[in-house]
């Protein structure tokens, strides 16, 4: 019985340290998540105007021509993966992995991964990479977006890939996080034109120098760069919002867990004592 109870007492305080973990970790997510949450609604803007200013080239222009939106030279595919640095985030970095699954399923494809688990998940499957060297995804910067994406045109120019896909997750709200991919280059979907424009309309409106295809070319990479920012804002605000519903749940359930054992502890405390007590007196008794 007594070595019962010790059982019991020290399960308690070893489910009590671990709350205090887990609740550290969700006020730590928690103050860390506005911050993210302003940058990642902020960048946004930035990504669609860039997005509306290529479309607006390649809709208003009959004889424009590009590289970047011609049809695909090669059918091989590049996945630019944005996961996370740590673990301890629910279901995050395991949605996105399988969603890139059911995505590249069937295709030929290579990676190019930032973030720590994305390093180490595709090393572990030994999938083809561009590079290892954005392995934190938390000290990613502006910078290192337009390195990634010279590196990447620079590869879709020389013919090493055909297809450029972003895969991140998307910040919905605090508690929603959706894993999302959808494809950067080229941009041959762009130069449809949409219901009720007329190409002539945009075309007499805009001259570009020296002419559009150089500016289009140019504007590219401040695209792409732009994309790849945008995805790991996303990425992170939805990082910490997953860590912090997370941890707030387990919190919830180790309050709960330490709750029913000092039930049981109380109850077996309270058995052992009623066996004192009537050992004594079945003593008395019989003296």
């Amino acid at each position: 019985m007594a070595a019962n109870m010790k059982a019991v007492k020290l399960r308690i305080k070893s489910v009590s340290n671990t709350m205090q973990i887990t609740k550290a970790m969700e006020l730590v997510a928690s103050s860390k998540l506005r911050k993210a949450k302003d940058r990642a609604e902020t960048c946004r803007p930035y990504f669609r105007e860039l997005h509306q200013t290529l479309r607006d080239i390649a809709v208003g222009n009959t004889d424009f021509s590009s590289v970047y939106s011609r049809d695909a030279v090669s059918e091989k595919y590049c996945y630019v993966v944005i996961a996370g640095d740590r673990g301890l985030a629910g279901g995050y970095n395991s949605n996105l992995f399988k969603s890139l699954e059911a995505e590249a399923e069937g295709k030929d494809y290579m990676v190019l991964p930032i973030g720590k688990k994305a390093v180490e998940y595709f090393q572990r499957r030994g999938v083809e990479t561009i590079g290892e060297e954005y392995a934190e995804v938390a000290s990613i910067s502006v910078a290192d977006c337009f390195e990634i994406a010279k590196l990447l045109c620079k590869e879709f120019k020389n013919g090493s890939f055909g297809h450029i896909q972003l895969c991140y997750t998307e910040f919905v709200s605090m508690l929603s996080q959706q894993p999302r991919a959808f494809s950067v280059l080229p941009l041959k979907d762009l130069e449809q034109v949409q219901p009720g424009e007329e190409k002539d309309a945009v075309r007499s409106l805009i001259l570009y120098e020296p002419n559009s295809s150089e500016v289009f070319d140019a504007i590219v990479p401040e695209y792409l760069a732009g994309v790849i920012y945008g995805g790991v804002c996303d990425s992170l605000a939805s990082e910490l919002a997953a860590r912090r519903t997370a941890m707030e749940a387990a919190t919830s359930n180790a309050e709960e867990m330490i709750e029913k054992l000092n039930l049981h502890y109380n109850r077996v405390r309270q058995a052992s004592i009623t066996q004192e007590i009537t050992e004594i007196v079945a003593g008395a008794e019989s003296i």
